[in-house]
């Protein structure tokens, strides 16, 4: 086993009734793969940090700069919830593109 490790960074602002959800998917998708990752959690709260952080609404997941479900960069950076029109991704989906990556 090698030393690679994921980045993950959980972009969301204060008061998005989502995010809780999502970190919660996320916290039990990289239970016991903590040594592989490198967490950034980003509180995107000014439409300067939304342009910063090219923010595709909260809650969004990227995965080694990329976003979780390939959603393309938006014309216009906002302070925006995000539509996920299958649901907010299940702890399975993460888990598993998180350990293809490792492998």
């Amino acid at each position: 086993m090698d030393n690679k490790k994921i980045q993950i960074e959980f972009q969301h602002f204060d008061g998005c009734p989502n995010s809780p959800k999502l970190w919660k998917n996320l916290a039990k998708a990289i239970a016991g793969l903590e040594d592989r990752i490198e967490m950034s959690i980003i509180n995107i709260d000014t439409p300067e940090k939304a342009m910063q952080y090219r923010f595709r609404g909260s809650p969004s997941l990227l995965i080694n700069g990329s976003d979780f479900e390939n959603a393309p960069e938006p014309q216009v950076f906002a302070l925006s919830c995000r539509y996920y029109p299958n649901g907010l991704p299940p702890i399975d989906l993460i888990r598993d593109k998180i350990i293809k990556l490792l492998e």
